[in-house]
């Protein structure tokens, strides 16, 4: 074989991040995603676009995005190669400077589809060649305006907390035990418990929806039962997390804080006619067989695998690589989150 080129698009030549045939089977195209770059009106930087060329023959590409005022990428939301092509895909992702989390997303019984898991796989194998490892697998739930918004229990209260401080220590609460899979290895990393609640934090405030929305969860006896922060990033409406203090654990609360929510979100005109609903994420693991996070109104539209890598770290690197709808660890059809931003509901 004649050697690769591997280098990033330009303003004059993102076209050519479609002259790689893909079937679509997994990723963003999957879902009726289109890549087109900031120019024409699209999400894209060509700068952050990249190809790999053998005799002027694109033959794996990646595209990674973030939101318009961010000085890095967030999620590689792009990354697909030609037949044969596997190593020419791993060493795109080798060479290139960009970092982020990879979510691979698939739909809803893609292991049961012989086509589709091997088109996962592979970009599943090639990300792992180019240093990542799977996080976890992830599934989304979306609510869709066409669908009645659920019965609110009744069992708790909801009010805004202005206070980022006590945002942060029921936080700090929600992770001290949790199965969530971005919590626990941020937890296990530099700055422990603490790190991991500030970075949740600091997606929040990421989001561009307006900090007022944030809301705390009071039993009748005016304990603090959780939070819920209705959100939208970028790209429309989501559930930005929702999680249930320890102490109030083992009373199905996640249900309630969810279904607020979702109706914070859709009966207040917050989601725009012609998107997707609210979106939620949970990780597979941790699915209580009697008690799955699928509820009347939503509809899960896909899996999301979400593996993580870090330059000149070792495999525990601290980002990921993923997909539900999206897979390689698990963000689904009618998506309008951003990979693993807006897609967490800690332990119910």
């Amino acid at each position: 074989m004649t050697d690769l080129v591997i280098r990033a698009l330009t303003a004059s030549d993102a076209h050519l991040f479609h002259a790689l045939q893909d079937a679509s089977l997994v990723g963003r195209g999957a879902f009726g995603h289109r890549y087109a770059p900031v120019a024409e009106g699209g999400e894209y930087r060509p700068d952050w676009t990249w190809v790999a060329l053998r005799d002027d023959t694109v033959v794996a590409r990646a595209a990674w995005w973030a939101a318009p005022d961010d000085t890095a990428p967030v999620a590689l939301d792009w990354f697909d190669f030609a037949d044969g092509e596997e190593e020419a895909g791993a060493e795109l992702l080798r060479r290139s400077p960009l970092r982020a989390e990879f979510s691979l997303l698939v739909p809803p019984g893609w292991r049961e589809m012989p086509e589709v898991r091997a088109a996962a796989e592979a970009r599943i194998d090639a990300a792992r060649a180019a240093g990542m490892e799977v996080l976890v697998e992830r599934y989304r739930y979306v609510w869709t305006p066409d669908c009645p918004l659920p019965e609110r229990p009744g069992r708790l209260t909801f009010r805004p907390e202005p206070d980022d401080a006590v945002i942060l220590d029921v936080l700090r609460r929600c992770h001290s035990a949790t199965l969530d899979a971005h919590a626990r290895r941020a937890i296990a990393g530099p700055g422990g418990l603490d790190a991991a609640a500030q970075a949740e934090l600091d997606i929040f405030h990421w989001f561009p929806s307006p900090r007022e929305w944030w809301q705390l969860a009071f039993t009748p006896d005016g304990e603090v039962a959780g939070i819920h922060v209705p959100a939208h990033n970028p790209n429309g409406p989501c559930i930005g997390f929702i999680g249930v203090v320890p102490e109030a654990r083992g009373h199905g609360y996640g249900y309630d804080l969810l279904v607020e929510c979702t109706r914070f979100l859709g009966a207040g005109r917050r989601v725009h006619r012609g998107r997707d609903g609210p979106g939620e994420h949970a990780d597979g693991r941790r699915v209580r067989p009697r008690r799955p996070p699928r509820r009347p109104g939503t509809h899960r539209p896909g899996v999301r695998l979400l593996p993580g890598h870090v330059l000149g770290e070792p495999l525990q690197a601290q980002a990921l690589l993923g997909g539900d709808g999206r897979v390689l660890a698990a963000r689904a059809h009618v998506e309008q989150d951003v990979p693993a931003v807006g897609r967490r509901v800690a332990d119910q």
